[in-house]
C-alpha cells in the first residue's frame, strides 16, 4: 500500500529529515540569524502546501465553468425567469425544466410567487447539494434518459423549458425527445441552446454525456423544427422580445419558443 507523502516544509522547518540541516543546527548558537532564517522559510513553505490543499483551489464545477468559458444555458434560464414570465404570464404556474443542473433551475422557479417546478435531470446525479437531494426525495427532480418517453401523462405542465440537453443529441434522438417534450406541456415549449462555435470541455463532456456538444445555428433548429411538424409560437416570441427589450436583457443562448402539440 503506498504511502501518503509527508509534509516537506514540516520536514524542513524541523531540520531533523535533511541530512545537512543537522550541521546548520549545531552552529545555531553562534549564529542566530542561520536559525531564524530557517524557521521563516519553513513556516512560508509550510503555509503554502496548506493553502494548496484547501481553499486555494477552485472546487471541480468552477473549474469547469471556467474552462467552458462560462456559458450555460442553464444559468441563461435562471437570468431570464423574470422574462419568461412576462412572456407567458399564468403558464408559468407549472413549469417542468429538462437538462443538467436542473436542482439550480427547479430552485429558483420555486422561488417566484404562484409558480410550482419540476425538474428532470437527463445524467447522473454527482456531487450534489444538501438541497439537490432535498428535491429528490421530494420527488420535484428525477433522473430520466431524455430518449426515451417521459413518466408524464399528456399536458401533465403548463410549460417545459429544455436548457443544456438537446445539444448532446443526434437527429435521430432528438425526432423521439422533442414531440415528447412538446407532449408533455400544455401551453408552450422553450428551447435554450448553445450557439454555433461556443465550446465545452472535451474530457468531461465525453464521460458524461457520451459525446460532445453540437451546437446548431438558429436556421438549423427552424428547419428541424417545420420537419417533425412543430410550430413556432409566434405570440410567445413577441412578448419575449418585448420584456427583453425592456429590461435589457440579451441571452447568451439562442431560444426558441414552440407550440404544444394539440
Amino acid at each position: 500500500m503506498s504511502r501518503r507523502p509527508g509534509n516537506p516544509a514540516r520536514r524542513f522547518a524541523d531540520g531533523g529529515s535533511l541530512p545537512f540541516v543537522g550541521s546548520m543546527h549545531s552552529k545555531s548558537r553562534s549564529s542566530p540569524l542561520l536559525s531564524i532564517g530557517l524557521l521563516v522559510v519553513g513556516a512560508i513553505l509550510l503555509i503554502g502546501y496548506l493553502y494548496s490543499g484547501s481553499g486555494g483551489r477552485t472546487s471541480d464545477r468552477e473549474a469547469l465553468g471556467n474552462a467552458e468559458g462560462g456559458v450555460s444555458c442553464t444559468s441563461e434560464v435562471q437570468r431570464a425567469i423574470p422574462i419568461l414570465k412576462k412572456a407567458y404570464g399564468d403558464s408559468m404556474r407549472k413549469v417542468l425544466h429538462v437538462g443538467p443542473d436542473t436542482c439550480l433551475a427547479v430552485s429558483s422557479l420555486l422561488k417566484e410567487e404562484d409558480t410550482e417546478a419540476w425538474g428532470v435531470e437527463p445524467y447522473d446525479l454527482d456531487d450534489v447539494s444538501a438541497n439537490c437531494k432535498s428535491l429528490v426525495r421530494k420527488g420535484l427532480v428525477r433522473v430520466a434518459d431524455i430518449k426515451f418517453p417521459l413518466p408524464y401523462r399528456a399536458k401533465s405542465f403548463s410549460l417545459v423549458v429544455v436548457s443544456d440537453a438537446l445539444d448532446y443529441l443526434s437527429p435521430k434522438y432528438l425526432n423521439k425527445t422533442l414531440p415528447e417534450l412538446a407532449r408533455v406541456s400544455a401551453d408552450g415549449l422553450v428551447i435554450f441552446s448553445g450557439h454555433p462555435g461556443q465550446q465545452r470541455v472535451k474530457v468531461a463532456e465525453m464521460s458524461k454525456f457520451g459525446r460532445p456538444a453540437k451546437f446548431r445555428s438558429s436556421s438549423w433548429w427552424t428547419r428541424y423544427f417545420v420537419q417533425i411538424g412543430l410550430q413556432v409560437n409566434e405570440p410567445a416570441i413577441k412578448k419575449f422580445e418585448q420584456a427583453s427589450l425592456k429590461k435589457s436583457y440579451k441571452p447568451a443562448c439562442q431560444v426558441f419558443h414552440l407550440q404544444s402539440h394539440d
